[in-house]
């Protein structure tokens, strides 16, 4: 039997956006610019992308190189107050093996003309995928991406 181990992280970022916490929350909430910033190398394929964001609605989303091992998220809403805050929790997986387990909140604050906006993610990392480095980046070039998406919008 395979070695059983959990690994616990936890990460925040803070990012200003040129944009009301209106317009950076809908970027959360509408599943059409929602899918143009959170996803992964463009390279990627993405199937199944599935936004239901409400207390209680569900986000899925397979994605992976070409050829190579399919990343599954899964994700469900656990609290949301517009444009102050999101709660959700989601697994990650790699093919069949389930990689982590994290719950993320994400605030929003007006700044100025803009937003500041807060993400926190307390992760799990299970039976040897050890690495919270990775998705951090991760997140940091997802925010990347989102920052963009509310420059063309």
């Amino acid at each position: 039997m395979k070695p059983r181990s959990s690994r616990h992280a936890t990460f925040v970022i803070e990012r200003k956006y040129a944009a009301s916490p209106e317009r950076v929350f809908a970027a959360w909430a509408d599943p059409a610019v929602k899918a143009a910033w959170f996803n992964g190398p463009r390279t990627w394929l993405k199937e199944g992308y599935v936004l239901d964001f409400r207390v209680g609605g569900r986000e899925h989303l397979r994605t992976g190189a070409p050829g190579g091992e399919v990343h599954q998220y899964d994700c469900y809403y656990q609290d949301i107050v517009p444009e102050a805050r999101i709660v959700y929790s989601y697994d990650m997986h790699i093919g069949e093996l389930r990689i982590s387990v994290s719950l993320a909140t994400v605030e929003f604050r007006a700044d100025g003309e803009g937003t500041l906006m807060k993400f926190t993610e307390q992760a799990v990392f299970l039976d040897g995928y050890e690495d919270a480095g990775s998705r951090e980046r991760g997140t940091q070039e997802l925010l990347a991406k989102l920052a963009a998406a509310l420059e063309t919008s």
